[in-house]
């Protein structure tokens, strides 16, 4: 565990989250569906996800991505995941992606695992800049970045193409290390 607060924790993913991802993306399909695809599409049944697993563990001991679970205390159940991916080691930068369980929205569970991932990607990782990239009307996600101290910085025109959709527009919001 990484970080525990009164009601959940931040774990890094492991292969026996497997079966608890599955569940979770297929509870939050719609959710997933617009903005994380491949996740969506690597977890649609329980072999899948121990794939799923595999690699990204594998990926986590590299250093190539971190995903990290959120669960509550009291159980293993997944109610979360945060990608740390595009990591640029010469640069020492990299990108936050997050999802949260339908029936966990809006407790602040996003806002504090951003704010602990930041400081643990500055002092543990050694990244100078992170990145949340999200679509305008996604206001819950923007609440996430603004709470967290991450800075609008521009609009990345058709920066990212929903599946079936015309390309979108993204914010860029960054985070400095102090």
């Amino acid at each position: 565990m990484l970080f525990s607060s009164n009601t959940f924790t931040v774990n890094p993913i492991n292969i026996q989250d497997s079966w608890n991802i599955c569940n979770f993306v297929n509870a939050n399909e719609d959710r997933l569906r617009r903005y994380f695809p491949k996740t969506l599409a690597q977890n649609l049944n329980p072999d899948l996800s121990k794939l799923f697993a595999e690699k990204k563990v594998n990926q986590f001991n590299k250093k190539e991505e971190f995903l990290f679970t959120l669960q509550p205390k009291e159980s293993n159940k997944i109610i979360g995941l945060i990608y740390l991916k595009e990591i640029d080691w010469n640069t020492k930068q990299g990108e936050f992606a997050y999802c949260i369980h339908y029936e966990h929205e809006g407790q602040g569970i996003t806002t504090q695992s951003i704010n602990f991932l930041s400081k643990y990607a500055f002092k543990t990782l050694g990244l100078n800049i992170l990145q949340i990239i999200v679509y305008r009307n996604n206001l819950p996600s923007i609440e996430v970045a603004k709470k967290c101290n991450f800075t609008w910085i521009k609009t990345l025109e058709k920066e990212y193409t929903p599946p079936g959709e015309n390309p979108l527009d993204m914010e860029l919001f960054e985070l400095y290390k102090n």
